[in-house]
């Protein structure tokens, strides 16, 4: 047998190493049971026990009664929770006409948040300026110092480049052309940056709060201005070789269909999204309804809005059955602003996918609406935050609370 290398292997290792597992899973799920971090980690319940209780000597864990879990969502119960409440995250979201940005945490709760109306889309500079104006504004809020803040995430609405930093569409970011994001921010707050599209962060606020906590493979899809997908696969947010997987909205549906912006035809972005469902129902009263305004008819009885709301889900669940035969996901959850046409856009989407998928995808993927909506960009750049944290605290070596338990003990 090789003798232990670093002290891998001796009793002193195992049980730091065990000790960093439960800090990790407490990290992750904001608040569990003892009996969950078992069953996430492997560990008997008395060995659980045993690191729970150090823990909450060393002041790093604390208990969550049973009423007030249950009242925030979780499970009936005692539920544990990180305590360190001087460590928190960020979360930036530039959507095309607002930035919003908001702190929290290491236990998943959002303590304060903030949005400004804005033209993002051709105001880069004011807007980055303006985001680093509120993240100073919301940590005064919470009275945190910048020194505390352990993570920052931020979004952007389209594909990000991650090679270079920059947008991947001057179509869709004209103002933000050659800019290199994430480096730009670092400067204005004297913090890294992680940088993702709108997409991958609705999956993420998906995964840690929403329909996709009990999923490991899943496809979120965001129909609204665009369409675009977040994969997740073995929990783990699949980003391709540039950063642009999941842009479904240019599956081609059409050879011979209309230009799309990107330069190809018959886009289904052309047929599904935002401005094409728009531009299909046209002017009522001789006015243009908003895409807001006809997802709201669609959920009443405007039969014309319906109609145009499910030929979209159609033609997605076209491009959708597609991903389900590549990825064959256990589910494909739906947000964006469309998602609140529920089953008027659902059920035809679904349809789509049985006729056009392998019937082995087809027939276990569970499709559902997504739980958040206008804040799920804001959240996953929390999401992002905390995720890059956890990264950060699994790289060091040792740990910092096995560190302070080791003195303790």
């Amino acid at each position: 047998m090789p003798s232990p290398k670093n002290g891998d292997g001796t009793l002193a290792w195992l049980r730091d190493r065990n000790r960093q597992r439960v800090m990790e899973i407490l990290r992750m799920h904001g608040q569990i049971s003892q009996a969950d971090i078992s069953r996430a980690t492997g560990l008997s319940r008395t060995t659980v026990s045993t690191l729970v209780a150090e823990l909450k000597e060393a002041g790093l864990v604390a208990d969550i009664d049973a009423k007030s879990a249950h009242a925030r969502g979780g499970r009936p119960g005692v539920q544990l929770v990180l305590r360190n409440p001087a460590h928190v995250v960020v979360g930036i979201d530039f959507g095309h006409s607002h930035v919003a940005i908001a702190v929290a945490d290491l236990g998943h709760n959002v303590l304060a948040e903030r949005r400004y109306e804005l033209d993002v889309n051709r105001e880069a500079g004011r807007a980055l300026d303006v985001a680093a104006g509120m993240f100073g504004e919301v940590l005064s809020e919470v009275a945190v110092e910048r020194a505390s803040v352990v993570g920052v995430g931020m979004g952007v609405p389209g594909p990000v480049d991650r090679g270079t930093g920059t947008a991947g569409s001057a179509t869709i970011l004209p103002g933000w052309v050659g800019l290199r994001i994430g480096a730009e921010m670092e400067h204005r707050l004297g913090i890294p940056v992680q940088i993702e599209n709108d997409a991958n962060l609705g999956a993420l606020a998906e995964q840690t709060w929403g329909a996709g906590r009990d999923c490991s493979n899943f496809a979120y899809i965001k129909a609204a201005t665009g369409i675009g997908a977040g994969i997740v696969i073995d929990g783990r947010l699949l980003r391709g070789a540039s950063g642009t997987a999941g842009e479904i909205g240019h599956t081609t549906l059409d050879e011979s269909g209309p230009l799309c912006y990107c330069g190809n035809r018959g886009c289904l972005e052309t047929v599904a999204s935002g401005p094409a469902i728009v531009q299909l129902v046209g002017p009522v009263n001789g006015e243009n309804l908003t895409l807001a305004q006809i997802v709201e008819r669609a959920s009443g009885a405007d039969l014309r809005c319906r109609r145009a709301l499910a030929d979209a889900g159609r033609e997605i669940g076209v491009a959708v059955a597609g991903l389900c035969n590549l990825i064959n996901p256990e589910r494909v959850i739906v947000g964006g602003l469309m998602s609140r046409a529920g089953e008027v856009l659902l059920r035809p989407l679904r349809e789509s996918i049985r006729r056009h998928a392998v019937q082995a995808a087809a027939e276990t993927v569970d499709v559902r609406a997504a739980v958040f909506v206008e804040r799920a960009e804001l959240l996953g750049s929390v999401a992002l935050a905390l995720l890059g944290s956890r990264e950060a605290a699994r790289n060091s070596a040792p740990l910092a609370p096995a560190r302070l338990l080791n003195r303790v003990n």
